[in-house]
């Protein structure tokens, strides 16, 4: 056969067949006829040995798909892949395979080659076996230990999938044509890389020797649907009264930080609050992977970049931060301060970038407040810890602390605002929190929104803003029992 996606070229290189392969049509097993007086065997061996036997055909699977996929290497012009219809290459792999299998005289029953010409086209277009938990909309993230260990999170807990790579070999060059897509490289002497899929999803590798068992991947998801204020209320996340206070705090121009741990919500958070700012301001967001999707028209997004090989390169999140002062920003985020832009970005908020939001890592709205404090002391700035506390009670108005609980779920535990100093101390009121009751037989968190009865202090900025909150979304609710 002749086509525009294979090579035009003498037949291919033939390859040494698959060892031992056995024909794909396994006759039954003849079984005699049990007597009627005899307790039917246990279906424990039967079970075991079906398991067994598809565990042979998943290997042989496997064994073969890694010298097609090979051989397709050798035989597709892949040039011509990128412009090609989705259709027509499905189609055009699936023949090129078939002609290499009967050349190779393997047989497979019509179960075995649908699969087979399925994990050849993600191998050759997408990401292997990671394709399918991609394309899962289910699936928030994918960690990887070693080429036959994946685990992926679903609704906030984590379970063992049934997908594997071939070995260490495959996941290597799965993970090569991760990062020299965007041009970045990892071996042995860059054992880790940060990287972005093309559908923004954030990607963390480290390979051997530093991985002990093998290669070490997770892969945080970007969702194509961007969640709202709307849709976290309705998921539980926080409530309409705290929904309210949030959207006078972002559009009357406070500066928020969204406080909380790994995988709590940090950055849905700052999604959502972002869609309250104004079409009409100039937005710069700063990075380290691109994961913010503002839908403001006037938005420049930057991000940092790490040093290459030789040790140069580098464009830090301070050196994106010291250049975005200088492009007339209304306001900026960044994505998450942890480092010495810690000391840029207090400036700014304190000196005409109103408005500007961030996030940090911390458990609390007081741990957070500690936590800018270490990072103003590691950048190696010699400030009194007075002079220090001053500088952030007077940048930083509002934090909101974002939380992953034990089952699994993400809410918005805490909305506090920072008042000022007492002494030597920062002065902070909690207006609203996630109150616990108890936990229900299934292990689902067993609780309710309430505010504290503190009235804002911005409450009069609010209403000169012309947003009027009533005083009622400050009174306590009652306690459920």
């Amino acid at each position: 056969m002749f086509s525009k996606y294979k090579k035009q070229a003498a037949k291919p290189k033939a390859s040494a067949a698959v060892p031992d392969a056995p024909d794909a049509v396994v006759p039954a097993t003849p079984v005699k006829p049990a007597s009627s007086l005899r307790r039917p065997v246990t279906s424990l061996a039967a079970d075991a040995g079906a398991k067994d036997k598809d565990s042979k055909r998943q290997e042989r699977l496997s064994d073969i798909k890694v010298q097609l996929h090979r051989d397709l290497l050798e035989n597709l012009n892949l040039a011509a892949l990128e412009n090609a219809p989705e259709a027509e290459l499905r189609g055009e792999i699936a023949a090129i395979a078939a002609e290499i299998l009967e050349e190779k005289g393997i047989v497979l029953n019509r179960e075995d080659r649908m699969t087979l010409n399925k994990e050849l086209y993600d191998e050759v277009t997408g990401l292997g076996p990671l394709e399918t938990l991609l394309q899962d909309e289910t699936v928030s993230d994918i960690l990887v230990n070693g080429p036959h260990q994946i685990f992926i999170e679903r609704e906030g807990k984590l379970q063992l999938s049934n997908i594997a790579f071939k070995d260490e070999k495959h996941l290597m060059r799965i993970i090569d044509k991760i990062v020299s897509a965007v041009g970045r490289r990892v071996d042995e002497s860059n054992p880790y890389v940060d990287a972005r899929l093309a559908d923004g999803s954030r990607f963390n590798a480290m390979v051997p020797n530093v991985a002990v068992d093998g290669s070490l991947v997770s892969i945080r998801k970007f969702k194509k649907d961007k969640l709202g204020i709307d849709d976290l209320v309705e998921f539980g996340a926080f409530t309409e009264e705290m929904a309210a206070y949030l959207q006078a705090a972002v559009s009357t121009r406070l500066n928020v930080i969204v406080s909380g741990g790994t995988g709590s919500g940090k950055t849905t958070t700052l999604n959502a609050l972002s869609s309250f700012i104004d079409n009409a301001e100039r937005i710069l967001t700063i990075e380290d992977t691109a994961e913010l999707q503002l839908q403001q028209t006037h938005v420049g997004r930057m991000e940092s970049r790490p040093p290459n090989v030789e040790g140069k390169g580098e464009v830090s999140p301070r050196d994106c931060l010291k250049n975005a002062l200088r492009m007339r920003p209304d306001r900026i985020i960044v994505g998450e301060t942890r480092g010495e832009e810690v000391i840029d970005m207090l400036q700014a908020m304190n000196t005409g970038h109103d408005g500007s939001m961030t996030t940090i890592h911390a458990n609390s709205a007081r741990d957070g407040i500690s936590r800018l404090e270490n990072m103003i002391a590691m950048a190696g700035m010699e400030m009194p810890i007075k002079a220090v506390r001053s500088q952030i009670s007077s940048a930083v108005n509002v934090i909101v602390q974002a939380s992953r609980l034990q089952d699994g779920s993400r809410r918005m535990t805490s909305i506090t605002e920072i008042t000022g100093m007492e002494g030597d101390v920062i002065s902070m009121q909690e207006l609203f929190r996630f109150q616990r009751v108890g936990l229900t037989p299934d292990n689902k968190i067993i609780g309710h929104f309430t505010a504290t009865g503190v009235r804002s202090q911005y409450s009069e900025r609010f209403r000169l803003w012309g947003y009027d909150l009533p005083p009622s979304i400050y009174e306590p609710s009652a306690v459920e029992v």
